[in-house]
């Protein structure tokens, strides 16, 4: 039986942080869609263009699997996690987010060399900036996210944008 959609549930973020010692780079977005919870891994919805944008960026070839995914993301010296740690939320809508709990950043940033977090969109960066300290809040860059609902940015126009960030 599937979900509706317009009821709203509390979500505990179902996924650990992905990092390593070495990433420099932390890429927050707001919470994992349905799609993504579902297939167990960030930017898991097909639509969403995070891992086309990335393979552009770095010129590789466009990750499959959860574990191309990683070893993506430990190639290019990426960690991404998201701003909300739970809330309550219908379906996948961020306009419908309520009761935040904000996620741990600060560990990510003391156990590897983060020196940069890039927010996947306004949403991801307005509960990042609300919750977290003034120090990380520093380090923060909102950048077009890269969700099929920001349709203004084609996916080449995305990956300029992006690229620039990872070559400063």
């Amino acid at each position: 039986m599937q979900k509706n959609i317009f009821v709203p549930e509390h979500i505990v973020h179902p996924f650990s942080p992905f990092f390593c010692e070495d990433s420099c780079v932390l890429i927050v977005g707001s919470l994992p869609s349905v799609k993504s919870r579902k297939n167990g891994f960030y930017y898991g919805h097909p639509q969403n263009r995070f891992w086309k944008m990335l393979a552009l960026v770095f010129c590789e070839e466009i990750p499959k699997s959860t574990e191309e995914k990683k070893n993506f993301l430990r190639r290019n010296k990426i960690a991404v996690y998201d701003s909300i740690k739970e809330c309550t939320i219908c379906g996948s809508s961020d306009s419908s987010i309520r009761s935040v709990v904000p996620s741990d950043i600060k560990s990510i940033i003391e156990n590897s060399k983060v020196k940069k977090i890039l927010a996947n969109g306004k949403t991801a960066a307005k509960y990042f900036l609300k919750y977290q300290d003034e120090n990380l809040c520093s380090m923060l860059k909102t950048l077009p996210s890269t969700s099929p609902a920001n349709a203004s940015f084609s996916l080449e126009k995305l990956a300029e944008i992006w690229r620039a960030e990872f070559e400063k």
